[in-house]
């Protein structure tokens, strides 16, 4: 036979969605099916290979059934089971935030590590809906070089070859391939789709890989699949085809020596409108992701000052988190009763994390030298975050007069509040107010049940107005809206129309919004219904403005308290619409805008031309002033929303969309048919809006949104003899735009790991400093950079770098 121009790879796989269509448990027994069948195949055929990514999978088998386990170790070690992925799922790669991705790899990388002595070095993620661009940093500093993915496909983003570099702003790169056409195969003969991928062969690439077997509800290569394979070899017509593994076929590119493109730049979009279904799985995973976070922290402070762990579970809570980030979950694209599942393995890990945060920061304050004054309680109050921050605190609580006075340990006086209690009842109050605190560390602040006056002014406000030292608000009191938003720093006007205002869209897309990815067909207005003033003192004022459309009702408070240069608003909606998508625009009054939204450790800048867009916890519009006077943006920083459109300069967030659940086109839903809609009822999320001066990068844009999302935490605590002082402070951050990401202790060894990433885009040297350890960590870090350090327990070991494993570089 003549020597074959070409060659495929053929990749013998089984896409297994654990959820979709079906609950987890449904996805076990699939997995268990999909492997037994493929170590089936493996002792049919010598020359066949099977890949399959998820360490989540191959946990569940050594659970379930260790015999078959140990037969997946054997074909491992031979070569012939190739392990990808190297993460826990193959997640959503949009919507988690920066450290999940980390976790992802750390525990499926470390379980592979210690099941099969081996890691991963594939990236995988075929049916993941968009990739945002920061992955090439997480894979590479994963030990993960190569990266195979498939969507979007190539009428949703032009790519100059299926073979590329991957860049992300830092430098890194990983080498990546993008599937043709399915990731997947139909049927016995693979004879078709072996054409369709030969005829995409192009010079001077020769060789393509070529993935066949059942999947979505696994299956994988069945013995059709494989006998059509050694048929087809036999075709002169057809390339050389090889069974073969993806890391294979890396590895055989890079001996080629060929000069391929870099992209620099985020892989989108594919289902524009699933970063907007389910609110309530987004705003579940957004709470377990902080709550993890916060865990973590406190945990490995009262370790180490107090020399006792309290971990209630960490590890298994961030599994849970992470498998329910699996693209088909997170992205709120599966049957309802399936979101029951996800609510109830987060509801267990925000729990651990909650018991974990309780009895670390406790054994904290219970050693604190709170010397007992009459009629005086103190308030212990943590900042989890590596700068100083000053913001709003509530406690609920009794015996609160009008006279109480609030002080710091060194006995200044603090402005408080008493608002609205959560509890309707004369016995309880509700203590509000505003805590200066120091750098991931605490303060203990002094309650008198009395001792004067307070020397405070209250906040200015009428019926329709707020006003503090920085902004005035300005309502509308016909439509509800905000009329005018004044900076008195810039003396400028932020809103160029009606902002905070609720617009009602037509959306009769899928859940996915397959094929969409403009939303802007107005359904109609909410109407006002009321505005009154429900809070006004010398921490906060508070207008509450209720509107209603059809049968739905949103609750906006417009809340502004003293000395913060932001409008803080507390959403309640409830929606009774169908097929609608719900938005609340802000119309920035800037020219020459730039709109940037936040990414997993990153940000990136996008065209404002109204394309409905993934974002983490922020999005921001800034240029200049009409005139040209003043460079001024706005940042709207959420809790809980993920999807945001900009027209020019004007931001819609996205609240949220009522498709029928797990609807997938071309089906059409009957007019008459009864459907379950996503979305329906009562839900509740914050959002900030934030003007600042200048350019986003030097706003401290993510820290207001973390400052958002992990607020101080709070309680009364007792009087009691310790070692600890009133104040302290943890963890020091010399530069501005230099966060701590994680601080946590270490997978093995019981060191401290600290993370930190560069969060402006510019190259920077940074000096962080643990003062209660004497220990001091100098490092350069390239435009939103990661970096990871271990720090030993033993004073006399030297601080060193790591990987995103922990390991050492």
């Amino acid at each position: 036979m003549a020597e074959k121009t070409g060659k495929l790879h053929m990749i013998g796989h089984a896409h297994l969605d654990p959820v979709w269509l079906w609950r987890w448990t449904e996805g076990l027994q699939e997995a268990k099916a999909t492997f037994r069948s493929a170590l089936d195949r493996l002792d049919e055929d010598e020359n066949f290979c099977f890949v399959s990514s998820s360490a989540a999978f191959y946990a569940w088998i050594e659970e379930s059934d260790p015999g078959m386990f140990s037969e997946i170790q054997q074909r491992v070690s031979e070569g012939r089971w190739s392990l990808v992925g190297g993460w826990w799922v193959e997640a959503d790669c949009n919507l988690p935030c920066g450290e999940s991705f980390v976790r992802q790899a750390l525990y499926g990388q470390r379980y592979f590590q210690s099941r099969f002595g081996k890691k991963a070095v594939v990236g995988f993620n075929p049916d993941s809906f968009g990739h945002h661009a920061m992955l090439p940093q997480l894979l590479k500093k994963s030990g993960l070089d190569y990266y195979v993915f498939m969507r979007p496909m190539p009428h949703e983003k032009g790519l100059p070859s299926r073979v590329f570099w991957w860049e992300s702003d830092d430098g890194s790169q990983v080498l990546c391939y993008r599937i043709p056409y399915q990731y997947l195969t139909w049927g016995d003969d693979v004879r078709s789709h072996v054409l369709r991928c030969s005829e995409e062969l192009r010079a001077p690439l020769g060789m393509l890989m070529c993935f066949y077997g059942v999947g979505n509800h696994g299956g994988g290569p069945t013995r059709a699949n494989i006998d059509s394979i050694h048929r087809l070899a036999e075709d002169p017509d057809l390339p050389a085809l090889e069974f073969s593994t993806p890391e294979r076929y890396f590895r055989a590119v890079e001996q080629e020596r060929l000069f391929l493109p870099v992209i620099h730049d985020e892989l989108q979009h594919h289902a524009s409108g699933c970063y907007a279904a389910h609110s309530g799985i987004k705003q579940w995973n957004r709470r377990a992701e902080n709550a993890l976070m916060l865990a973590e922290k406190v945990n490995i402070l009262a370790q180490w000052i107090g020399g006792r762990s309290f971990d209630q579970g960490l590890g298994q809570a961030w599994k849970s988190t992470l498998f329910n980030q699996f693209h088909d979950i997170l992205a709120g694209t599966s049957l309802e009763t399936a979101y029951e599942d996800a609510r109830d393995s987060f509801g267990e890990a925000v729990s651990i994390a909650g018991r974990t945060t309780a009895f670390a920061l406790q054994a904290l304050s219970w050693n604190i030298d709170i010397v007992p004054e009459d009629n005086m309680t103190p308030v212990f109050v943590f900042n989890p975050h590596s700068w100083p921050v000053t913001g709003p605190v509530e406690l609920e609580m009794s015996q609160l007069g009008s006279d109480s006075l609030l002080v710091t340990e060194s006995q200044e006086p603090v402005a408080w509040q008493e608002i609205r209690s959560q509890a309707l009842t004369k016995s309880r109050q509700r203590l509000a107010f505003t805590a200066e605190l120091p750098p991931l560390g605490y303060r203990v602040f002094k309650l008198y049940r009395s001792g004067g006056p307070q020397p405070f002014s209250m906040i200015d406000a009428g019926p329709h107005w707020l006003e503090n030292e920085h902004l005035r608000l300005d309502m509308d009191p016909v439509t509800g809206c905000i009329a005018g938003l004044k900076d008195k720093r810039l003396g400028v006007s932020v809103f160029q129309g009606p902002a905070a205002r609720p617009a009602v869209i037509e959306d009769h897309s899928d859940t996915w919004s397959h094929g969409v990815t403009h939303f802007h067909k107005d359904a109609g207005q909410f109407r006002l219904v009321s505005m009154e003033k429900i809070e006004q003192g010398c921490v906060q004022a508070t207008l509450r403005v209720t509107s209603s459309y059809g049968r739905s009702r949103l609750v906006q408070d417009f809340v502004l308290y003293r000395g913060r240069a932001a409008v803080e608003v507390r959403v309640t909606v409830d929606w009774r619409e169908q097929f609608k998508m719900l938005k609340l625009r802000f119309p920035i009054h800037a020219a020459k805008a730039r709109a940037v939204s936040e990414i997993p450790y990153g940000s990136m800048e996008r065209e404002a031309h109204g394309q409905e867009e993934p974002s983490g916890s922020w999005v921001d519009v800034s240029g200049e002033s009409p005139d040209g006077e003043v460079r001024f943006g706005v940042a709207i920083v959420n809790t809980g929303k993920y999807s945001y459109d900009v027209t020019g300069s004007d931001i819609g967030l996205t609240v949220l969309r009522s498709p029928v659940y797990a609807h997938h086109d071309p089906a059409v839903p009957e007019e008459d048919g009864q459907y379950t809609f996503i979305d329906q009822g009562t839900q509740t999320f914050s959002y900030s809006i934030c003007p600042h001066e200048g350019m986003w990068e030097d706003a401290g844009v993510l820290k207001q949104a973390l400052e958002l999302n992990q607020p101080p935490e709070a309680y009364f605590e007792s009087c009691h003899r310790g070692s600890l002082p009133m104040m302290d402070s943890y963890v020091q951050v010399d530069s501005d735009t230099v966060v701590v990401s994680a601080l946590k202790e270490a997978e093995s060894g019981g060191d401290m790991i600290l993370r930190c990433v560069e969060t402006a885009r510019r190259q920077t040297q940074v000096t962080i400093t643990l003062p209660p350890w004497g220990r001091t960590i100098e490092a350069e870090l390239q435009p939103s950079e990661i970096k990871t350090f271990r720090v030993p327990k033993a004073s006399a070991e030297p601080v060193t770098e790591t990987d995103l494993l922990e390991e050492p570089l």
